[in-house]
């Protein structure tokens, strides 16, 4: 992400504005880290590649030394800056959105996991078609919302917003066929089980992308759209 964020072009103090930058940019760096923790654990799954599982187990290191640094550079700006108005709505929304981004992290390397517990049983591929898809939803989901945030973009936030509607039906019809699949077959329990976890880990990488989405709505509109409607948010964000 080398899109500079609008809001850090405003202050009159530099030094505020270098700080904001400095957070910014460590947000963006973990945010390009968690959508390859993402790509690459789903390749793990889909390509039977243990080496790609553990690249993504090793870059959970990184990841959290970066929420820890994120967060440190927001605590000095509350601290020593004082914002208000917009300038302290963005500093709150980076700080709930780098938790999100790091539970996204959190939920990649449990797909890593699961993937590596899954490759010595290659029998079948049930679940493999309903996880590539919904991967590559989510997987576009985490790349528009950092997108959005990146630009303050309320259309774009929308835009993942709905996207996250659709990826939890899609998850609920997954799940209804891989419970057929148990039923049919007892001897694929285990392992439809774990093609479940996967699946639910992908549902909350929506979640949490949603929520990054959410965050730009409450910079941008100062609106909190937190368990609002679809069209309920919409109606806020075009009526403001």
């Amino acid at each position: 992400m080398s899109v500079k964020n609008p809001m850090l072009a405003h202050h009159i103090s530099s030094q505020f504005n270098e700080e904001l930058q400095e957070a910014n940019a460590k947000f963006m760096s973990m945010g390009g880290l968690i959508e390859q923790q993402v790509t690459d654990a789903m390749h793990s799954l889909l390509d039977n590649d243990i080496a790609l599982a553990i690249d993504v187990q090793y870059t959970e290191t990184t990841v959290n030394r970066l929420e820890r640094e994120i967060d440190e550079c927001l605590t000095i700006i509350l601290a020593r800056r004082h914002p208000a108005a917009i300038d302290l709505r963005m500093v709150i929304a980076m700080s709930k959105a780098n938790t999100d981004l790091e539970r996204i992290g959190d939920e990649a390397n449990k797909i890593a996991t699961i993937s590596q517990s899954l490759s010595e049983e290659r029998s079948n591929s049930y679940g493999f078609m309903e996880a590539r898809h919904i991967g590559n939803q989510v997987r576009v989901m985490i790349h528009e919302a950092l997108d959005a945030f990146a630009r303050l973009d309320t259309e774009q936030a929308l835009k993942v917003l709905r996207a996250d509607v659709d990826t939890d039906r899609e998850y609920q019809a997954a799940t209804r066929t891989l419970m057929t699949y148990m039923i049919e077959d007892a001897r694929q329990i285990s392992r439809v089980l774990n093609v479940l976890w996967v699946l639910r880990s992908l549902e909350r990488i929506g979640d949490h992308a949603r929520n990054i989405a959410e965050q730009v709505i409450y910079i941008v509109k100062g609106l909190d759209v937190r368990h609002a409607s679809m069209d309920e948010i919409e109606k806020k964000v075009h009526d403001d």
